[in-house]
């Protein structure tokens, strides 16, 4: 009977026993130490800023072009009796270099038929001089008023005399003819084509090739029209450039001036071209040691001389954050400063009159940066702790010693 009775109630005795135990650890436990919890503070990057006198220069790019190119086209016809060696695609020639010779034979005949028309004519008018002479001296004594002018042989005079200077015109016409068979070039220069050959038949007008202009290039540089507030003046955009190229493995350097804006903006993309200039672009005058020719058809970069802006400072672009900038002050407290921003290109924004010299900036993008807030400046900490440091490492050589 007992047997059954404890059987029975074994399950309730655990439970009462296990029961206390819970009871007993619950009461004997230590309760938890309470801490502070630390406040989180933003450690940042700072750049102490000067203010400067900038040029604001303007990115541009272009291809170089001659300013001066023309096409070489026969005056007169024949037979190409002869080409110069330096008519050639790539040859540099000279003002008034001999480029090709045509067939002067027949113009050399006109130039002797000419000259022998011309002389047949001032023979007569010399005779029709001689008879007039005559004619003076038998109307001398004309007794009926003044001679006929027919008489005097007037009118055959003015004849010859007609006859006399159409011939000069065909002689000098003859003249020019046979030296327009000489085909010269018109300027210093380089050419870019050839398009005869020797023996080829010429006519009036054939394209025999084309001649650059060497003394000067010309570079069309795109600007947007915002861009043109940047310089000196709009209407008279005269300024220096600065072109640089690759060339031959080195990055070479020119000097040019901006000579015109064209003053028409692009209907396809909405640019206005700037053009300049540059003189003696394959350095024929004068080359420095070193120094690579311009060539016709480089792609150059340019940076344009803009107008001259005092009190600017350079940033970071991600430094700026809805116009304005985090400045930290000498208990490193954020100031969040609207900004007045002249500029902006694709790395650096120019801000104007917003700074004391050697005021700090925040460089770090930290978006949750707000006026007020205590942040930390990085370095400044291992620079405290390097300072008490190096006290105890002098204090623990000596005792060494």
């Amino acid at each position: 009977m007992i047997k059954i009775i404890l059987r029975r109630l074994s399950p309730l005795l655990i439970v009462i026993v296990f029961g206390g135990l819970a009871f007993a650890l619950i009461n004997t436990q230590e309760a938890p130490e309470q801490k502070d919890e630390p406040i989180s503070v933003p450690i940042i990057d700072v750049q102490t800023v000067v203010p400067q006198t900038l040029s604001l220069n303007l990115p541009s790019y272009g291809v170089v072009n001659p300013k001066y190119k023309t096409q070489l086209v026969t005056e007169v016809q024949g037979r190409m009796l002869s080409i110069s060696a330096h008519f050639v695609a790539g040859g540099v020639v000279k003002k008034g270099q001999q480029l090709a010779v045509i067939e002067p034979s027949d113009y050399e005949a006109d130039l002797i038929q000419a000259e022998a028309t011309l002389a047949q004519a001032t023979a007569a008018l010399n005779e029709e001089k001689a008879r007039g002479e005559v004619a003076k001296i038998e109307f001398k004594d004309f007794a009926q008023g003044v001679p006929p002018e027919l008489g005097l042989r007037i009118p055959q005079l003015k004849k010859e005399q007609a006859n006399v200077k159409y011939a000069q015109a065909a002689l000098a016409r003859a003249k020019r003819n046979l030296e327009r068979t000489v085909i010269r070039a018109p300027f210093d220069g380089i050419i870019k084509a050839r398009n005869v050959d020797l023996g080829q038949y010429v006519t009036l007008g054939t394209n025999l090739g084309e001649l650059y202009d060497t003394s000067t290039a010309e570079i069309r540089l795109p600007l947007t029209n915002e861009d043109l507030a940047y310089l000196e003046s709009v209407d008279n955009p005269e300024t220096t450039v600065t072109l640089t190229a690759l060339l031959a493995g080195k990055q070479m350097t020119w000097q040019g001036n901006i000579v015109r804006s064209e003053n028409v903006i692009d209907e396809q993309t909405r640019m206005v071209y700037l053009v300049a200039e540059i003189h003696d672009p394959y350095l024929r005058n004068h080359q420095a040691e070193g120094q690579l020719p311009l060539k016709f058809g480089s792609f150059v970069n340019a940076i344009i001389t803009g107008r001259t802006v005092d009190d600017v400072v350079t940033l970071p672009r991600h430094v700026v954050r809805n116009g304005q900038v985090a400045v930290v002050s000498k208990d490193n407290i954020i100031e969040m400063r609207k900004v007045n921003i002249i500029r902006s290109d694709v790395n650096n924004i120019y801000i104007q009159g917003s700074f004391k010299p050697n005021e700090r900036v925040s460089t770090t993008s930290v978006n949750s940066l707000n006026s007020g807030q205590m942040i930390k400046v990085l370095g400044e900490q291992s620079k405290n702790q390097n300072k008490t440091a190096a006290p105890d490492t002098h204090d623990a050589t000596k005792v060494g010693e």
